[in-house]
């Protein structure tokens, strides 16, 4: 087998308000600078399986990876991993990049009321954040090289679990100097410089924003399924009236089609909602939770320097990272508005049009002598 080719990205236009321009064309047209034009390292997450046990029940995913880096003794892997597993890679790069912003994971439990623990729902949310994850880290331009990602995407199980139990390695005995100093970074530090209070700042403004957005959106969707069930139930009444309302019947049939219509293209709209903008927000809710800098006094002060352009550089790409999906997210709502609200209102007008057509055809029978 030969090994997996560079994958060139595709180069966007950039964007031009004076073009007209169509919504779903705007998403593809906004790219960074410092995006990289070859990608090496593809990662899926797939193919959930439920495992029962004597004693406890537990989901895993299919990981499957593709690459054409030389540090890889193959190009394809192809392992299972279930939650605990993606947590321990998620410390190990806490431990090993103190500085560095590390993806957040989905919790570990949902929130009562919302979805039921192990339904496909929960899984299919789970499966997709999960991919997410591992995506976030294979795109990093340092968390990507990291030794245990690279373990964790290609070992199979009785491996990982092996070197779990392994003792620490140096990184991990020089962690908790490393973590003062990113504790030193992060808090109150005397000297630090003040765009570290800046970044503060604009955390606290951004995570209550983000929030009040999170819990918006999980409201519209609830009360756009609430409406989508009531108009499940709306049309076949108009069918079943048609039968024993003959004079009319051909209306009613026609408000029935013209509902079961706007039901599916509601349908649609839901699943861009929960595709595309709910798993996003919720993204950045627990990026803000994690990005909340603490207040610990530190006294490393001659090393606190490169700690620090190590966070303010992870931290700009972090931002520049979710005014991207924020603008993609938008964009795409946008897209799937208009692309509704077209659909029913095309639906409607046809209805009304075959209404007059037929409206006129009566009048002119009469007419006949």
């Amino acid at each position: 087998m030969s090994c997996l080719q560079d994958t060139s990205l595709a180069e966007a236009n950039s964007f031009s308000p004076s073009m007209p321009i169509s919504p779903s064309s705007m998403i593809n047209q906004y790219k960074f600078e410092d995006e990289p034009e070859l990608k090496d390292l593809f990662v899926t997450v797939d193919d959930p399986e439920s495992h029962i046990t004597a004693i406890e029940t537990f989901i895993t995913y299919r990981v499957v990876t593709k690459t054409s880096r030389g540090e890889f003794d193959s190009c394809e892997y192809e392992v299972r991993r279930r939650y605990q597993d993606f947590l321990w890679l998620k410390s190990k790069l806490e431990e090993a990049h103190p500085t560095l912003i590390i993806p957040p994971l989905p919790e570990k439990f949902v929130m009562k009321g919302m979805v039921e623990r192990f339904s496909d729902e929960f899984i299919e949310t789970r499966r997709k954040a999960l991919h997410k994850f591992l995506n976030r880290i294979a795109d990093h331009p340092t968390l990507t090289f990291n030794e245990d990602f690279k373990i964790f995407l290609t070992a199979q199980a009785w491996e990982l679990s092996s070197h779990k139990k392994q003792g620490p390695g140096l990184l991990s005995r020089m962690g908790q100097t490393v973590r003062a100093v990113a504790s030193s970074v992060r808090g109150g530090v005397k000297n630090r410089p003040e765009m570290f209070a800046e970044m503060n700042e604009y955390m606290e403004t951004f995570s209550h924003k983000i929030n009040i957005l999170d819990k918006i959106a999980h409201r519209i969707y609830k009360e756009e399924r609430e409406y989508f069930n009531e108009m499940k139930e709306y049309g076949p009444i108009h069918t079943l009236w048609s039968a024993s309302e003959e004079d009319i019947a051909d209306s009613l049939k026609g408000v029935a089609s013209c509902i079961d219509k706007c039901c599916k293209a509601t349908e649609k709209r839901m699943a861009g909602l929960s595709e595309n903008l709910l798993p996003i927000i919720h993204e950045y809710v627990l990026y803000s939770e994690i990005l909340m800098f603490s207040e610990e006094i530190g006294k490393l002060e001659d090393k606190v320097e490169c700690a620090n352009n190590a966070l303010k550089a992870d931290w700009d790409r972090w931002k520049q990272n979710m005014q991207y999906d924020m603008r993609s997210a938008f964009t795409n709502v946008a897209d799937n508005n208009l692309r509704y609200y077209e659909e029913c209102l095309a639906t409607w007008e046809s209805f009304l049009a075959s209404q007059t057509v037929d409206h006129h055809g009566e009048e002119d029978s009469e007419d006949r002598p």
